[in-house]
This record gives C-alpha cells, sequence and structure tokens, in this order.
C-alpha cells in the first residue's frame, strides 16, 4: 500500500497535502515564493509563437492563470484531478478552460500543444505515474514542443532547506532527487536539458528542465 493509498481518500496526493489544507494552498504558495518560480518557469517556455499551451496538475489555477495573463491571446488550459481545486481555479476565471483529468491519463489528442508546463507536480505522484505522465506529455505535445518542468530535483544534501530531511524520506519527492527526472523524461522519448538550479530555503532545491519531444 502506498503513501497515497493509506493516508487519504483519493489515488492522488491533493496540492496542499490534505483535502482540509487546500483553503491555504495560495498562501502558501506566496510564502514559499511560487510567483517567482512560475514566473521563471513562463519566461524558460517561451511562449510568444505558441497557439496551444496545457498545465498539467494545475491545482488552483495559479500558474496557468499567470501564463494566460502574460500571453492573452494563447490557449491555455489546465488540468488536474482535484475537483475541489479546479473549483477554486474555475472562481478566479473564466477565460481559462480547466478540465479535470491525471497526467498519466490526459484527456487530450495526439499532437494538441505547442507546450506543457507542469510547476511542483511531479512529486505528488509514484513512480509508476511518473513514467506514464512523461510518456502522456510526450504524447499530447506536438513534434518540436516542449514541456517546461519546475520541481524538487536535482542533488540535494543534508543542509538544503527546513524541509529537505523530509523530504529525502518521501517516496514520492525522493524519487525526484538527483538525475531521476532527466532519466525519466529522457526514457520516454524527449531530448532533455536541465535550465536552471537553485536552493530553496524550505524545499532544499528546485531545478528546471526543458524536455523537447523530436520534431
Amino acid at each position: 500500500m502506498d503513501y497515497v493509498t493509506k493516508h487519504h481518500p483519493h489515488d492522488y496526493l491533493p496540492a496542499a497535502g490534505h483535502d482540509a489544507l487546500l483553503p491555504t494552498y495560495d498562501l502558501i504558495s506566496r510564502l514559499l515564493g511560487m510567483k517567482r518560480v512560475q514566473e521563471a518557469l513562463i519566461a524558460q517556455a517561451e511562449l510568444a509563437g505558441c497557439r496551444r499551451i496545457l498545465e498539467i496538475g494545475c491545482g488552483t489555477g495559479n500558474l496557468t492563470i499567470r501564463t494566460k495573463r502574460a500571453y492573452p491571446r494563447l490557449e491555455v488550459i489546465g488540468c488536474d484531478p482535484d475537483p475541489r481545486a479546479l473549483d477554486r481555479a474555475r472562481r478566479k476565471t473564466n477565460a481559462i478552460r480547466f478540465d479535470e483529468g491525471y497526467a498519466e491519463r490526459l484527456p487530450y489528442a495526439d499532437g494538441e500543444f505547442d507546450r506543457v508546463l507542469s510547476s511542483m507536480m511531479l512529486h505528488h505522484i509514484d513512480d509508476g505515474a511518473k513514467t506514464a505522465a512523461a510518456a502522456e506529455v510526450f504524447r499530447v505535445l506536438r513534434p518540436g514542443g516542449r514541456l517546461h518542468l519546475v520541481d524538487i530535483g536535482g542533488d540535494m544534501t543534508g543542509d538544503h532547506g527546513l524541509l529537505g530531511p523530509l523530504i529525502r524520506r518521501s517516496p514520492h519527492a525522493a524519487g525526484n532527487l538527483g538525475d531521476a527526472i532527466p532519466r525519466l523524461l529522457t526514457a520516454a522519448g524527449f531530448d532533455c536539458t536541465e535550465v536552471a538550479s537553485q536552493r530553496h530555503r524550505i524545499l532544499g532545491r528546485l531545478t528546471y528542465y526543458r524536455a523537447t519531444r523530436p520534431a
């Protein structure tokens, strides 16, 4: 029995860890400095020439909404399995479509998107789901399209962040560390590059990746 099945009434880990904490999620994100993290991810994605963008694991919609505000002409879609988080996202804007769905079973046709964005989602799912999610992202991207991902990842030592020791013991987050994320994306068929990596005072280390579906 894995952590999600044992401790939660869902087969996914909710955005704030538990349903009861969801009302605090946006506040926690602000305190963790996620606005700057998401702005960096949007800049790395180079969206000016794109038409359709998907965020997987969009939660309450913060990254999706920032993307739409920065590029109003783009079609931006958010996808998440948590209906409670999606309700909060929809209350923030009616300019974005938010779909209920899992990253490992995306409800979209092959090659629909120019970019897929993922912010702090991958550590919420187990290794088997990560493999399926990477394959699904590859499928829904057009040839030459790109996944831009930021998450806990890379090399992290015991002195990295207040939650560093806890993260290294987590069965989900620990599966992101070292070269796990580039190996995951390369195995799915992507050309993967680490774009940047930075220490985070709470979470330890955040690493940004660009993964291109070959043309």
